[in-house]
């Protein structure tokens, strides 16, 4: 009975040195800098690439920075010495990279921004992405609709948040909305009663959903003791749970005193729960898995010599360079169509609704 057992080691062993060869001949590793798992988007951005990547012969390194600018440089520096192929990095303060890109640059490797489009580099070679000020257009869009304001219903009273100042996008998805809502603030049907407008009041550090609650608080204290907030523009998912538990904390959505419409982004689960449950209005889904497909033919494209495909030359402008992008279409999502969009396209399971 040894015997056999000592030949079936043997044989096992055998095997395992033919195969670890075939193993390591891959196409080579392709780093991956996510910002932070604080946001489920994130982590189903990270499973998603990593997925794809290695179902098309490559090796992976993701690494998730937790918000944290000198851990995100620490983790992308490693990759670059540990000789990664391509980066693709979605950065946490797309302004802070261009020494480690330059080092990425010398060495050979190429750089794709996901989603966060990195500034004041010459070195990020393609941007994958959304389309991010579409995305403030629709954003937006929901609150027109909801008030009513195409049927000349107003005046109503509205609050505005932006994302982290130092998300490239933040602006992008302000600006957006902005170009829907600026001249119904002009024309009196929306009134800001708190007066802030622009980033540098609105914009919201890291993205954090508490710091959104606790403005909303001030604003509520400040503003609203005797006037309704009839809508908030809010351009991201957690941030507007945020916002509403700060209005549900002083009534809103219990007796008469509605919910405002409030908007978001990302199609998080606890947003749309809370879409179904009647009181965020809508959300902006983007699709990660196309997000990841469109990433990986940039990567395949640049390690087997061709040219990634894009569809935007003239958008990016970094700082330094326009960066050449590809554009994918955000999706309106509500009560009447979360099925279709999340469920329908396999995005979701209606058990994780629920």
């Amino acid at each position: 009975m040894k015997s056999i057992i000592s030949l079936m080691a043997a044989a096992a062993l055998g095997v395992a040195s033919f195969v670890a060869p075939a193993l390591a001949a891959d196409k080579g590793t392709v780093g991956i800098a996510m910002p932070t798992k604080s946001s489920a988007r994130w982590i189903d951005d990270g499973n998603n690439i990593v997925k794809q990547l290695q179902a098309a012969g490559y090796s992976t390194d993701l690494q998730y920075g937790d918000d944290d600018i000198p851990n995100q440089l620490s983790q992308i520096e490693n990759m670059v010495t540990k000789g990664a192929k391509v980066l693709v990095i979605a950065a946490i303060d797309g302004t802070t990279l261009s020494d480690v890109l330059q080092k990425a640059h010398d060495a050979g490797i190429k750089v794709i921004a996901y989603d966060r489009l990195i500034r004041d580099s010459g070195n990020v070679d393609y941007y994958a992405t959304f389309d991010n000020f579409q995305v403030g257009v629709l954003q937006a869009g929901t609150i027109v609709d909801g008030l009513g304001l195409k049927d000349g219903k107003g005046p109503f009273n509205i609050e505005l948040f932006g994302g982290s100042p130092d998300d490239n996008n933040a602006f992008f998805f302000y600006d957006g909305a902005m170009s829907v809502l600026q001249p119904y603030i002009d024309s009196g049907k929306l009134v800001v009663k708190s007066g802030q407008m622009g980033m540098d009041k609105v914009g919201t550090l890291r993205w954090d959903p508490a710091t959104a609650q606790a403005r909303m608080d001030n604003l509520l204290s400040a503003y609203y003791t005797d006037a309704h907030v009839d809508a908030v523009l809010s351009p991201y998912d957690g941030l507007s749970i945020g916002i509403i538990s700060s209005l549900k904390g002083v009534g809103y959505g219990s007796g008469n005193l509605k919910l405002p419409i409030v908007s978001g982004q990302d199609s998080e689960i606890p947003s749309i729960k809370s879409i179904i449950a009647g009181e965020q209005y809508s959300s902006i889904f983007k699709d990660t898995r196309d997000l990841a497909k469109v990433t990986v033919g940039m990567v395949n494209a640049l390690m087997t010599g061709g040219t990634p495909e894009v569809n935007d030359t003239k958008t990016y402008d970094n700082g330094v360079k326009v960066v050449p992008s590809y554009l994918l279409k955000p999706v309106v999502v509500t009560k009447d169509n979360y099925s279709k969009v999340l469920i329908d396209s396999g995005y979701y399971k209606a058990d994780q609704l629920k």
